[in-house]
């Protein structure tokens, strides 16, 4: 069984988002814990607390035991953009886009040995 958590239009570029999503794919739901524990800054905090999140909504809706639970999938989404104009040389001026992201990881239970 799969179970999914998801945290939506989170200020922080999808690209971004992959870079620490990639390192948890496959992982058990404690290693990938103790992995964004070990990353500095405000983004992999935001992850972990939708991983955490999706093991939460596993261990009390269906039951499961987190220990059997590993990262199925895990993936970000692109959110909407707020778009700015930001003043340029000679009276011109460009658009700067403040991308935004949805964050959504799938925990399912460890394949029997």
């Amino acid at each position: 069984m799969e179970v999914k958590a998801t945290a939506r239009y989170v200020r922080v570029s999808p690209r971004k988002v992959r870079r620490v999503l990639a390192g948890l794919r496959g992982l058990p739901v404690r290693e990938a814990a103790a992995r964004l524990q070990a990353l500095r800054g405000p983004l992999p905090r935001t992850v972990g607390k939708v991983l955490k999140s999706a093991v939460a909504n596993a261990e009390n809706t269906y039951e499961l035991d987190p220990d059997d639970l590993v990262v199925a999938r895990a993936y970000a989404d692109r959110g909407p953009a707020i778009k700015r104009l930001v003043p340029r040389a000679r009276g011109r001026a460009d658009i700067a886009a403040r991308r935004s992201s949805h964050i959504t990881i799938v925990v399912g239970e460890r394949a029997a040995r």
